[in-house]
């Protein structure tokens, strides 16, 4: 776990539980988080495509009120809302992709890397339940899935080209991402501007922290999914709810 991380739960006492409300927190740096001034939309369960987000999340008619609703029922989302660190970095084919290309979609970002044992494949395969929910909508085609690894030595082009069958994630609208073995430490270190630092052990292992990170169609870093135990319902309803705020 990252010492933001660290710093995040430490603030939580009892430790996160369904039903606690998550206070809106600040930028590592201090800086302030701004929510206001978030134009109308309209949230509903029709327009999500699933069910069982409840009538606070339902009812909401902004983006500031979803996030208040959504802070109320989701123990382990941390509202924020800065401009997301910037990326140019490459896919299992060589070709460049820049977080940039995405604007315009919302962006679901995760670290990982294929020889992690651990938590790693357990967060690709409940994001592969919350991609499968999105393609069975029209969002399809407006939400891009981004795993970046943090291991770019180990993770081969042949190892990056497997790793989607292996955990059910659709390459429609999903990409894993790596700097090269020529920059083995570029991921590591774009992963500590999203505040979640992978530490290497003496046996070739990286110590981590989970994460799940949305941004917005604008660039902007807006929500972190600590952990595993968030409701993927929610976090589902909270990209359609982006999707929905008209700049």
């Amino acid at each position: 776990m990252s010492g933001y991380d660290e710093w995040f739960f430490s603030r939580r006492a009892p430790p996160p539980r369904k039903g606690v409300p998550l206070k809106t927190m600040p930028k590592r740096d201090g800086g302030r988080c701004s929510e206001a001034g978030a134009p109308r939309l309209l949230v509903t369960a029709l327009a999500i495509g699933v069910a069982g987000f409840g009538p606070g999340l339902a009812a909401a008619h902004s983006l500031k009120e979803f996030e208040a609703a959504l802070n109320e029922r989701e123990a382990y989302a941390q509202i924020v809302h800065y401009p997301a660190a910037p990326f140019a970095l490459k896919d299992a084919d060589d070709r460049p992709v820049k977080l940039s290309d995405y604007r315009g979609k919302v962006v679901l970002l995760y670290f990982i890397y294929a020889g992690c044992k651990d938590v790693c494949p357990l967060q690709s395969q409940k994001l592969a339940g919350v991609q499968r929910d999105v393609n069975a909508t029209p969002m399809r085609n407006r939400v891009q899935f981004v795993a970046v690894t943090t291991d770019p030595v180990g993770d081969t082009p042949s190892v990056m080209t497997a790793y989607p069958r292996l955990h059910g994630l659709d390459t429609a609208n999903w990409v894993f991402l790596t700097s090269g073995k020529e920059k083995p430490a570029a991921t590591r270190e774009l992963a500590e501007q999203y505040g979640l630092k992978f530490t290497l052990t003496s046996d070739g292992v990286q110590m981590h922290g989970v994460v799940t990170h949305l941004i917005d169609k604008s660039g902007n870093l807006r929500v972190r999914y600590h952990g595993l135990k968030f409701n993927s319902v929610n976090l589902v309803a909270h990209i359609n709810a982006l999707l929905n705020d008209i700049h």
